[in-house]
């Protein structure tokens, strides 16, 4: 443990004198006769972890000294000693002083070593706390910086090339054609998983914007910007839309609309490559406290053993995967944004069902 550094204030002398003789073996001892002495030695000692006060000073009390530099030493602790029982002294200390620990004059030898002791662990957990948060802060703006990149310096080129390969697919023929091909796909899989981290960053990071819904709209508009941006062929299967809403549903369009287009994205994705029947239902009922929303297919489903994983990032429960991996992890941070909830029910080879419900926030 580093040697800890005591500022004593004390307009009494002898006060001064009998606590440096008794503790100044353990601890370094810097006292002060007044404030004006205390400021001095604060401005001069840059690491003073324990400020202890009388409260009763002619000057100034030792409540309002302590008031006075918080907002410049807002890292030392603070303790108070009077000789007073004033219990509007204490309540004063904690409140307007901020003081850790309240002592009674003549202090008590083996109650100070302690109090100070306290103190001193209390000073040096607090740093190491505020240490921390200054690196999660740091890795959060480093996190920022990261997101802003891929919304903006990464889609542009993305975009670029997407444009450039359809024009030379275009003119392409045969083998080469089929190589451009593959590329066009790899192109594609990288802007759907810039968007992914737009979305993430978008839902953790903007306040929630309330508009009236309208969930046929998004639910079309859905599926057609699957089909285009995925390169999903949505003309084999066999969409059952069924939407009852007969009142107004109020929330945030941007979240809702992530989340109907990561589930039915899902349920486009994973459908048998041989299932002469692909179906997907997309069932809203819409009352005057929540929206309910149901989304199946008949699909691969998911593994029994994977359900408890899905909403990992980076989690791919099957082989026919070639999405990034986010998708799910993205919806249910978007719901606990929403104070949504949702449920899975899936067999492998039979199909898999999403049901959430998102509070109608109609009231506001």
């Amino acid at each position: 443990m580093d040697r800890i550094n005591i500022l004593y204030l004390d307009d009494e002398i002898n006060n001064l004198h009998s606590f440096k003789a008794k503790f100044r073996g353990d601890y370094s001892i810097f006292l002060a006769n007044n404030t004006t002495e205390a400021y001095q030695i604060l401005e001069r000692e840059s690491n003073i972890h324990i400020i202890i006060s009388d409260q009763r000073m002619p000057d100034m009390t030792g409540v309002d000294f302590f008031a006075s530099i918080i907002s410049k030493y807002p890292s030392v602790v603070r303790i108070l000693l009077t000789g007073y029982s004033d219990i509007s002294a204490v309540i004063d200390a904690i409140n307007k002083g901020h003081v850790y620990r309240y002592l009674e004059k003549p202090w008590n030898d083996i109650e100070m070593q302690l109090a100070i002791d306290n103190a001193y662990q209390f000073y040096f957990i607090n740093n190491q706390l505020k240490m921390k948060n200054d690196e999660l802060r740091k890795i959060n703006e480093e996190l920022n910086r990261f997101a802003y990149s891929a919304s903006h310096d990464l889609k542009a080129p993305v975009k670029s090339m997407q444009g450039i390969l359809s024009l030379v697919n275009a003119e392409s023929k045969g083998e080469e054609n089929k190589l451009l091909s593959y590329l066009s796909e790899s192109v594609k899989k990288l802007d759907y998983f810039i968007n992914n981290i737009t979305d993430y960053y978008r839902n953790t990071r903007i306040e929630k914007t309330f508009t009236e819904i309208d969930f046929n709209k998004i639910v079309h508009e859905s599926i057609a910007v699957i089909e285009e941006t995925h390169n999903c062929n949505v003309t084999d299967i066999q969409f059952s839309i069924n939407i009852i809403q007969e009142i107004g549903f109020i929330n945030d369009e941007f979240r809702i609309n992530v989340l109907i287009s990561y589930l039915l994205s899902n349920a486009i994705k994973y459908q048998k490559n041989r299932e002469t029947n692909k179906t997907i239902g997309i069932d809203i009922y819409v009352t005057e406290k929540r929206a309910k929303i149901k989304i199946s297919d008949n699909g691969i489903g998911i593994p029994e053993k994977h359900l408890e994983h899905i909403y990992k990032m980076f989690y791919r429960g099957t082989s026919q995967s070639t999405g990034s991996g986010i998708g799910l992890y993205i919806v249910k941070e978007t719901l606990e944004k929403l104070d949504g909830r949702i449920h899975v029910i899936s067999q492998e080879g039979v199909g898999t069902t999403f049901e959430i419900e998102i509070p109608n926030e109609v009231t506001l």
